[in-house]
C-alpha cells in the first residue's frame, strides 16, 4: 500500500476537511469528519486514494478496478491520471475558498472548488474541467463531489459500522426515507480486492425527484458519525457509493454518459463548470444531518419578496374547483376568506383556452379577468395564478410550431398530450415574455405558480448527445425564471411540478415556496410533510389542507395539523362549511400564524415508529419544531389506524425546559406536559393535535 501524506487541514466551523496526497500515484482525495474527531482519524487504515474530483474522458482507457464498465464511472484511469498540481486557500471575513488544481499530461485541468461561509453548517462544492491542451477533448463524466475515506475511525473495513441513507420519492408520497446497511448493499471489498462494488442511482429527465431526491448520507453507527450531500440540478443526476478496499468512496453531480446519456465536447481554451453540490459531515443522526444540508437553502429563500417575511398562508382554488374556476366561484372563496388571516389567494389551472395559447377562457369572465383579480386586491389578498409555461397541450394553436420544440432523433418529442419549448431557442424566451411576463405584469398578479407534469425523457438533439442538449435546454429554463425574478422582483413564485418533483435546491432556491406533493385529500398528508423535513425548509414547503363540507370536527383538525407542517395551503369547498366547521378552520389559520417564528428557521425531531404503508399508515407520529432564533417551539401529533393505545407520550428534549401555551385539536385538554414529557390522551384513529409551547436552556 503507497504511502499517504496530509496537504492540508481545513476548518470551516465545526467541519474539518482533510485533503491527503498519495505520494506513490500523486492523486489528491479529499476526506471530511466533525472537527473535534479530528485527532480519532486512523491514518494507518488501508486504501487507495480515489481523486476528490471524477472524470471519464471519451476514448481514454477505462478503469483501475475490474468490471466496472457499463457499471461505473468513478475511478477511471482519465481521473487517475490526473496528477496533484497546486491548492489556493483564500480566506476573509466572509469564509474560506479552497481551490485544488489537479493537472494531467496533456495540459488538462480539472479544478476542485471548496467555499464555506462563516457560520454554515455545510459547504458546497463543485468542479471545473479547464482544456489547455490545444485539441477539443468530450467528456463522459464530471462529478461535483467526491468524499472518501469513510469510515475512517477504525483500521479493516469495518463490517456492521456503516448505514446508507436516500430519499426515496414517487408521485404523491415523496422523501421516504430508506436506510440500508453496506453489506445488505453487497458494498463489502470483494475476496481479492482487484473488482469495485457500486450502488448507482438517480434520476433522468426534467423531473428530478420522481424516484429518489438528489441526496446521499452514510452514518457510521458505532461513532455516530454521518457524512452527507445534496446536489442542486433539476435535470438528470446521479449519486454514487463505491467500495474497492477497506473505505467507502461517495461521490454526484450530472449524469454521465452511462446513466444519463451524456457526452459534452469541451473546445480549446474552455471550461466546464458542473452544478453545485452542498456537503457536510456531522455527529448524531441522518435526521441531524439532513437539516445541516437544507440549512444553506436560508440564503436563497431570505431574498425572496417581502411578502414571505411573514410566512402567510394562502388558499388554492384548485380543490375547490377542480379546474372549473369561474368570476363566480372566485367570488365565493373571497367572501368567505375576507379578514380570515390569508395572505395569498391562487387561482389554478383551468383559466385559460388552451394551454400554450394562454388567454382567458372565454365565458368564465364575464366581466374581464381584471375585475376578478381586482375583487381579490380588495379583499386585502395577494392574486396568485397558475402556469404549465414550458410545455403546450394538443388543442393549442402552440402545439403545431414544432420548429421551436424539443425533438429527439428528429422527432418532436410529445408525452402526456404535450409538447415542449427549447428553452435554447431565443424565440421560445419572447413567446413565453409576451405569454407570462407581460400577461402577469397587465393583470397585477403577485404571486405565480409554475408547474411542470410531463418529463422530457433522457434528452434531446441539438448538442453532441441528448444529455448535453437536455442540460443545455434547462439552463435556459432556469435562466428564463431569473428573467420572470428580474423583470418583477416583488412576485412571489411557486416550484411545482407533479406536486413534489422539482423539490432540488437549484430550483427551490429560484423560488419563494414549493408545493411539498400532489398529496391532496389523502391520509399519508402528515407521513409526506414530515418526510420533507429532511430535504427542504418548511418555511418553502406548501402543504395542502383541503377542507369538505361533510368533513366531521375529527377530520378537521387532522387537516388542518397536518397543514401546520409547513405552509399553510388551504383548498376545498370553503364557501359550503357550516359556521361550527368554519370556526374549526379559522381557529387552525390562527394557530398558524402564531407558529411560524418556528417554521421559520429551526430543528426538526421526529417520534413514533416507522411508518409502513402509506396507503394504509398505522400506529402514530409527533413532530416537534424548535426555533433557532426565538424561544418557540411546537409539535404536531397524528393517530392513524389501529391507533388503540389510550396514551401517546414522548421525551422532549432533556436539554430544554418547556411550557405549554395553548392546543389546537378536538379535545385541546387531551394534550399536556409532565416532567419534560409530552403526554397525548388519545381517543381513536386518525386523529390530529397541535400545541404551542416556549422553552429555555434547563
Amino acid at each position: 500500500m503507497a504511502e499517504r501524506k496530509i496537504l492540508t487541514e481545513i476548518m470551516c466551523g465545526d467541519m474539518a476537511f482533510v485533503y491527503i496526497l498519495d505520494e506513490e500515484t500523486q492523486n489528491a482525495g479529499l476526506l471530511a469528519v466533525p472537527a473535534k474527531m479530528l485527532d480519532q482519524i486512523d491514518h494507518g487504515k488501508k486504501y487507495t486514494v480515489v481523486s476528490l474530483a471524477q472524470v471519464k474522458i471519451l476514448g481514454e482507457e477505462g478503469y483501475r478496478a475490474l468490471f466496472s464498465d457499463g457499471r461505473t464511472m468513478t475511478n477511471s484511469l482519465s481521473s487517475c491520471n490526473f496528477k496533484y498540481w497546486e491548492q489556493k486557500i483564500s480566506e476573509n471575513q466572509v469564509g474560506k475558498t479552497i481551490i485544488t488544481r489537479l493537472k494531467d499530461n496533456k495540459n488538462r485541468i480539472l479544478e476542485h472548488h471548496l467555499e464555506w461561509q462563516r457560520g454554515d453548517s455545510a459547504v458546497t462544492m463543485h468542479s471545473v474541467f479547464v482544456n489547455a491542451s490545444g485539441r477539443d477533448v468530450s467528456l463522459e463524466m464530471l462529478s461535483s463531489f467526491s468524499l472518501g475515506s469513510i469510515t475512517p475511525f477504525e483500521k479493516g473495513d469495518t463490517p456492521g459500522a456503516l448505514l446508507l441513507h436516500r430519499l426515496r420519492s414517487r408521485w404523491a408520497d415523496e422523501g421516504r426515507l430508506e436506510s440500508v446497511s453496506i453489506e445488505d448493499l453487497q458494498l463489502e471489498p470483494s475476496i481479492t480486492g482487484v473488482s469495485a462494488n457500486t450502488v448507482r442511482f438517480g434520476q433522468v429527465g426534467t423531473m428530478p425527484v420522481r424516484e429518489y431526491f438528489p441526496f446521499i448520507a452514510v452514518e457510521d453507527i458505532r461513532r455516530q458519525v454521518c457524512w452527507g450531500a445534496q446536489l442542486a440540478w433539476p435535470g438528470s443526476w446521479q449519486m454514487e457509493a463505491y467500495r474497492k478496499d477497506d473505505a467507502l468512496y461517495i461521490s454526484g453531480g450530472l449524469a454521465d454518459r452511462n446513466s444519463g446519456h451524456w457526452i459534452k465536447k469541451i473546445g480549446q481554451g474552455e471550461r466546464f463548470t458542473t452544478p453545485q453540490a452542498i456537503v457536510t459531515t456531522a455527529e448524531g443522526s441522518v435526521d441531524a444531518l439532513a437539516q445541516r444540508l437544507t440549512s444553506l437553502h436560508y440564503r436563497a429563500w431570505e431574498r425572496q419578496p417581502k411578502p414571505e417575511a411573514s410566512l402567510p398562508a394562502l388558499f388554492n382554488e384548485w380543490c375547490m374547483t377542480w379546474g372549473g374556476l369561474n368570476a363566480d366561484t372566485v367570488e365565493r372563496a373571497v367572501k368567505r376568506l375576507k379578514g380570515a388571516g390569508i395572505k395569498y389567494f391562487v387561482m389554478d389551472a383551468g383559466w385559460y383556452d388552451h394551454a400554450g395559447d394562454w388567454n382567458p377562457a372565454e365565458g368564465r369572465f364575464p366581466e374581464g379577468l381584471e375585475k376578478t383579480v381586482q375583487l381579490i386586491k380588495d379583499s386585502g389578498m395577494i392574486p396568485g395564478i397558475w402556469f404549465e409555461y414550458e410545455c403546450c397541450e394538443t388543442e393549442s394553436k402552440a402545439f403545431s410550431r414544432t420548429e421551436h420544440q424539443l425533438g429527439l432523433d428528429g422527432y418532436t418529442i410529445t408525452e402526456s398530450g404535450r409538447h415542449f419549448w427549447d428553452m435554447r431557442d431565443p424565440y421560445s424566451h419572447e413567446y413565453l415574455k409576451e405569454k407570462v411576463i407581460d400577461f402577469l405584469k397587465k393583470y397585477g398578479f403577485g404571486y405565480f405558480k409554475i408547474d411542470y407534469n410531463a418529463a422530457v425523457g433522457i434528452g434531446c438533439d441539438g448538442a453532441e448527445s441528448p444529455g448535453e442538449g437536455l442540460r443545455q435546454h434547462l439552463e435556459g429554463m432556469i435562466y428564463f425564471v431569473k428573467k420572470i425574478r428580474l423583470e418583477m422582483p416583488e412576485l412571489v413564485i411557486e416550484n411545482c411540478s407533479s406536486g413534489g418533483h422539482r423539490l432540488e435546491p437549484c430550483m427551490m432556491g429560484l423560488t419563494a415556496v414549493s408545493s411539498f406533493s400532489d398529496a391532496h385529500e389523502t391520509i399519508n398528508i402528515p407521513i409526506v410533510a414530515a418526510n420533507l423535513h429532511r430535504a427542504m425548509l418548511p418555511c418553502q414547503a406548501l402543504v395542502w389542507a383541503v377542507v369538505r363540507k361533510n368533513d366531521t370536527p375529527r377530520r378537521l383538525y387532522y387537516t388542518m395539523v397536518a397543514g401546520l407542517l409547513g405552509r399553510l395551503s388551504l383548498s376545498g369547498n370553503i364557501d359550503e362549511l357550516d359556521e361550527s366547521q368554519w370556526n374549526i378552520v379559522g381557529k387552525g389559520i390562527d394557530f398558524y400564524n402564531k407558529i411560524t417564528p418556528a417554521l421559520k428557521k429551526g430543528f426538526t425531531y421526529w417520534y413514533g415508529a416507522k411508518v409502513n404503508s402509506y396507503r394504509h399508515p398505522r400506529g402514530w407520529q409527533a413532530i416537534l419544531r424548535m426555533a433557532q432564533d426565538t424561544n418557540d417551539a411546537y409539535a404536531v401529533i397524528h393517530t392513524f389506524a389501529r391507533a388503540n393505545a389510550d396514551w401517546i407520550s414522548f421525551d422532549l428534549p432533556r436539554s430544554c425546559v418547556f411550557e405549554l401555551i395553548e392546543g389546537y385539536a378536538e379535545d385541546a385538554a387531551a394534550v399536556t406536559l409532565d416532567c419534560g414529557r409530552l403526554i397525548i390522551a388519545t381517543n381513536g384513529e386518525f386523529q390530529g393535535f397541535a400545541v404551542r409551547m416556549k422553552y429555555r436552556p434547563a
